[in-house]
């Protein structure tokens, strides 16, 4: 199984779009489209998991560059997210009332 990583998608590509773009590598698990938690929109990347490495191979050499919407997707193999800690990047406050 293989994670790819799909990024500079336009803020209304869908899943149904990246999937049909990926389709012709090979068998598809998982499509995500990654969404900002407050206001719904899309982030504009997201994730295609593909159960054959070969084929996801394949598809990330093909569609590297690619345009979708209109921009040029940038597709590579996905990183392990990265532990930010404790705080994970929010507000720092102070312990002075």
């Amino acid at each position: 199984m293989k994670n790819i990583f799909v990024g500079n998608l336009s803020f209304g590509a869908t899943e149904e779009a990246v999937r049909s773009l990926f389709e012709p590598y090979g068998a598809i698990e998982r499509v995500s489209i990654v969404t900002d938690r407050d206001t719904g929109r899309s982030r504009g990347f997201g994730f295609v998991e593909m159960s054959v490495n070969d084929e996801a191979q394949r598809a990330i050499t093909a569609l590297d560059g690619k345009e979708l919407d209109g921009r040029a997707i940038k597709v590579n193999e996905a990183r392990p997210k990265e532990d930010r800690g404790f705080n994970g990047g929010g507000p720092r406050r102070s312990n002075r009332w």
